[in-house]
């Protein structure tokens, strides 16, 4: 029976994972807490306010009927300890039935969710390459990790012409949708159809930005729903990447002979993220990479990374994780850069997706 319900996981395992899922909760909870408000209190009144509000908080998240009959489950409590022991045992188990009927409905409700979610989960992962394009004096790598089961980041590595893996520019990119789980997926399939029709028809990068721009103005809701990103063309023949860098984290080029002072430069050309403004004007810029320069394109929920402490990865750990690689190729290098997060993290659970996306040069 134990090894049914604990799917045979050491206890340790399931405290770290009960403390993650409880840690989740409160904050999820807490975000409907008016924590401004109740710091202008006592202390000793604090907690009691604290708990007021996170249980309306969660009644606010069941739709009326179900707070009904939490509330008539809460009365057959009460009533049990107003009668005796007979008539206790009877309406504690009406109270213990109702509670679980309660529970039985959340559950098929997640179970659905889930079910969908995976169907999402699997048609994004469509979306996105699942291996490298291959690409002629490189390698390519690339890791995504969903706070949720769907993301609002986004990856690619394509050549945008036919053919053209014998000596074609390779497109590299990596967004980032403003917001979490299904509105920031669907937006991200939006970008990921648009930029692909556009790349397509051979259009210069600067060209294609303005136009990848206008369109997603039209789908931003004013701007709530804006996208950062790095686009960038690299040919392999001459080892130049030409780039535009929309308000996104801006990747950084790990030069061969990199040291403690030295060595890394960041790609930070460009102008304000996609979808504010259809009248925004970007830069493009060009770098050159030599043999064993690496690039390291990342989304913000790496440098924002936190532990259980709530300390912040941050980006002076993460380019120092960066500076300190081994000469080695780029599956290697973003092993151990994910490693390097996952260290500092440990269990705590997420609140941003995070992605990578690492080329070398030979």
């Amino acid at each position: 029976m134990w090894d049914r319900i604990s799917e045979g996981k050491e206890l340790s395992d399931l405290w770290a994972q009960f403390s993650a899922d409880a840690q989740a909760s409160y904050g999820f909870y807490g975000k409907d807490v008016d924590w401004k408000s109740i710091n202008e209190l006592p202390r000793w009144r604090r907690p009691r306010q604290v708990a007021k509000q996170i249980f309306w908080a969660l009644l606010t998240k069941m739709t009326p009927a179900r707070r009904v009959f939490f509330f008539i489950a809460l009365g057959l409590l009460v009533l049990s300890g107003m009668n005796a022991q007979g008539d206790r045992n009877l309406y504690e188990l009406l109270a213990a039935l109702c509670f679980l009927f309660l529970l039985a409905m959340e559950l098929t409700d997640k179970v659905t969710m889930k079910r969908d979610l995976e169907i999402a989960r699997e048609i994004q992962s469509w979306l996105v390459p699942s291996k490298s394009p291959g690409v002629i004096g490189a390698n390519l790598a690339f890791h995504t990790r969903p706070q949720n089961s769907v993301a609002g980041d986004y990856y690619d590595a394509f050549y945008p012409m036919e053919n053209a893996e014998q000596g074609g520019k390779l497109f590299l990119a990596i967004a980032d949708v403003a917001g979490k789980s299904i509105p920031a997926a669907l937006l991200m399939a939006t970008f990921q159809a648009s930029l692909h029709t556009i790349a397509r028809q051979g259009v210069p990068l600067d060209e294609l930005v303005l136009r990848l721009n206008r369109y997603a103005c039209a789908h931003s809701l004013d701007g709530m729903r804006f996208t950062t990103a790095v686009l960038g063309e690299y040919d392999p023949a001459t080892k130049r990447l030409s780039y535009v860098n929309a308000g996104h984290n801006a990747p950084v080029i790990r030069r061969h002979n990199a040291t403690i002072n030295s060595g890394l430069e960041r790609l930070k050309v460009g102008g304000m993220p996609f979808g504010i403004s259809p009248q925004a004007e970007y830069e493009t810029a060009v770098v050159e990479l030599a043999p064993q320069d690496t690039l390291i394109l990342f989304t913000d929920g790496v440098v924002e990374a936190f532990n259980q402490s709530g300390e912040e990865f941050t980006d002076e750990r993460w380019t120092a994780a960066i500076r300190n690689l081994p000469d080695t190729d780029a599956q290697r290098s973003l092993q151990l850069l994910m490693q390097r997060v996952d260290q500092f993290v440990g269990t705590t659970r997420q609140s941003d997706d995070i992605t990578c996306l690492v080329l070398r040069c030979e």
